[in-house]
């Protein structure tokens, strides 16, 4: 007898057949499983390209829209200076800005290498148990 969705009525199966059962039922679930993170994995892997393409576009729209806002700038300081002087002054502040941001990496970087590995503090861990166990 099947049941409306086509599954087998198990009712009247006795105990030692449902325990036969039982490797196949986990087999079909592990199966049912990985087949699921698959489909997972596909379908975020797409959705994260997608996403990426868009991000480049939206940095290629920038990169070129960085230019146009300093000349807009270098435009509207040459309202009161030469033109020469504004372009010289936005230059000067972009490039004690580049100055600044490149500091600020260094920096960054330079507290990156100070920090302790994962690999030596496990090392470090190792040693110790050792020593602890030559001690007894």
């Amino acid at each position: 007898m099947t049941t409306p969705r086509g599954f087998r009525d198990r009712a009247d199966d006795s105990l030692f057949t449902l325990i036969g059962d039982i490797p196949e039922l986990v087999r079909n679930l592990v199966v049912a499983e990985i087949n699921g993170a698959k489909a997972w994995a596909k379908r975020t892997a797409k959705d994260a390209g997608i996403g990426a393409g868009w991000f480049v576009g939206a940095l290629i729209v920038v990169f070129w829209a960085v230019p146009v806002f300093f000349t807009f700038v270098i435009a509207g300081l040459s309202s009161w200076w030469p033109v020469w002087l504004s372009a010289l002054v936005v230059f000067g502040v972009m490039i004690v800005i580049t100055a600044i941001l490149a500091l600020l990496g260094y920096l960054r970087f330079k507290k990156l290498s100070s920090g302790e590995n994962p690999g030596q503090a496990i090392a470090q861990d190792v040693r110790i148990v050792k020593e602890a166990g030559d001690e007894y």
